[in-house]
């Protein structure tokens, strides 16, 4: 309470001391000069008192204002990193969210003591269990004994640091038989020591001239920390109706036995007046009923020389589909073409009769040609977008910006859109090389009149940019997930209602 009233009290003698000598010299002339004297020295020490209090009060003062300082950039670094945290965590989310939804292995982690701390989607999937049925279990306590047997026989080699590589056939829940390619990939922190491991499945569906030999019994890898352990059932012991085969996939193809699938692909500008697209892929359905991996039965499919047959198949399901259901609506629906299917002559005649058959505009179609196939058939390319082109479709140049030699595509085929390649969008945020090289593809799309196509935007952040660059079209999982066909039959009413959508590649993207 003293330091707090002091100031007044030095004030106050200085009053009363002025009073005094105010006092002395109106009314009292005949006051001893002493007197008088005194009351001055005291009136001026008072006085250098509280000269002495505000140069105190001053400094301290200005130790409280560097400090409040202090304090407030101590504060907004904190809500910057927090904010930065939250971003962080909110971009981490969503690419944990992307893997977790694409990745077409069976990815999981356990710690040292064999308790599962991870798990994708897949991985659930295969078991038929959710999170908390696996969340903190051993794999013996969800799994049958013959999927848990791999990790019993190699977890002293796993938890001593090797790499497991392993193939071998299980059956699925459904009794399906599959080659399983297994790895089991030991995690060390950061002080070296091993703290669990991931273990990674991927199912692929028999076929005969894949099932491994019995002479390729375990083997050691040639790296020390590597071991490639072989194992397989006999061929003779699995029912040969189980095998996938060119026959059986040609005959799906014939009955349409496949679930089309599409995304959706917005304008990145709302107020630009661009019809909005569909990304059409396709599933097996032995794929959705026996958990293979989405895009598995694909490899199959090309090795069998049959992509241009399934091609055709989705193109008249899609342009049927079309006619029936929004044919008269301004979007356009994107077809993936096969390497095979560029050669195929017969395939351009086919997609003409369709399109006139069913009475359907040739700009509702564009079909999606991969850069590599494209250099890599130039001359078949060429044709066939010439070709098509010509009945009046659109064509679109996917994965573009992988390589120098994207440019030169450009300079011998006439493009409607490119789509430019998800790896570099997914950086543009945090990579000043891809923003630039998005922004020069960008420059040289306008000056060819190409519209822009973004895959793979999984941010608000990263469509306001693309919207700041100029990018006509973008694709996400941040926006839109593939959906059945026929689920789109509202939305195609209302072109408004759109976002962009992301490419799921691993799944036949018979370019939606």
């Amino acid at each position: 309470m003293i330091n707090s009233i002091k100031s007044y009290i030095t004030a106050s003698v200085a009053l009363v001391l002025a009073t005094f000598l105010l006092l002395i010299d109106l009314f009292f002339e005949d006051t001893a000069s002493h007197w008088i004297a005194m009351l001055w020295i005291g009136l001026l020490s008072v006085i250098l008192i509280m000269v002495g209090q505000l140069i105190h009060a001053n400094k301290h003062i200005k130790n409280y204002s560097e400090q409040l300082a202090a304090s407030k950039e101590r504060l907004n670094n904190e809500i910057k990193h927090r904010l930065w945290a939250e971003k962080t965590t909110a971009e981490s989310k969503v690419k944990s969210q992307y893997v977790d939804e694409n990745i077409p292995v069976m990815l999981a982690y356990f710690n040292t003591e064999q308790r599962c701390r991870y798990h994708n989607r897949l991985f659930r999937k295969w078991f038929g269990l959710t999170p908390d049925q696996i969340d903190g279990l051993l794999l013996s306590e969800f799994a049958n004994k013959e999927f848990a047997s791999s990790i019993s026989e190699h977890i002293d080699a796993i938890l001593s640091g090797k790499t497991v590589h392993e193939e071998r056939i299980l059956k699925s829940t459904k009794g399906f038989p599959y080659i399983f390619i297994e790895q089991y990939i030991p995690y060390l922190d950061n002080k070296g020591r091993i703290v669990g491991f991931y273990t990674l499945h991927t199912p692929r569906a028999q076929e005969k001239h894949l099932v491994v030999s019995r002479k390729n019994q375990p083997t050691q890898a040639a790296h020390p920390n590597i071991l490639s352990v072989s194992k397989n059932i006999p061929l003779g012991e699995t029912d040969p109706k189980d095998a996938i085969t060119a026959s059986r996939i040609a005959q799906a193809i014939d009955d349409g036995k496949f679930n089309v699938y599409c995304q959706k692909i917005i304008p990145v500008d709302k107020n630009a007046l661009l019809p909005v697209q569909y990304e059409i892929l396709i599933r097996m359905l032995e794929e959705e009923n026996n958990l293979m991996p989405p895009g598995s039965f694909l490899p199959l499919v090309d090795q069998f020389g049959l992509m241009p047959q399934l091609d055709s198949w989705v193109a008249g399901y899609v342009i049927e589909w079309i006619a029936e259901h929004c044919k008269e609506e301004r979007s356009v629906f994107c077809l993936n073409i096969a390497r095979d299917t560029l050669r195929d002559k017969k395939f351009i005649s086919f997609i003409d009769e369709e399109l006139q058959k069913n009475q359907l505009s040739a700009e509702k179609l564009c079909f999606e040609i991969e850069e590599n196939d494209a250099h890599s058939n130039s001359e078949d390319a060429g044709f066939f977008i010439e070709a098509i082109r010509k009945i009046g479709c659109q064509v679109t140049l996917c994965s573009f910006g992988q390589s120098a030699a994207s440019m030169d595509l450009l300079k011998k085929m006439k493009f409607d859109y490119l789509k430019i390649d998800g790896s570099i969008i997914c950086n543009m945020l945090h990579d000043d090389e891809d923003m630039t090289r998005i922004k020069g593809i960008n420059q040289i799309a306008r000056r060819l009149s190409i519209k822009t196509i973004a895959e793979l935007v999984e941010t608000r952040e990263t469509l306001a940019k693309l919207n700041e660059i100029g990018i006509n079209y973008a694709q996400g999982f941040g926006i839109a997930k593939p959906c059945p066909l026929d689920g789109i039959k509202v939305a195609a009413m209302n072109p408004e209602t759109g976002s962009a959508a992301g490419a799921e590649k691993n799944e036949r993207n018979v370019n939606a």
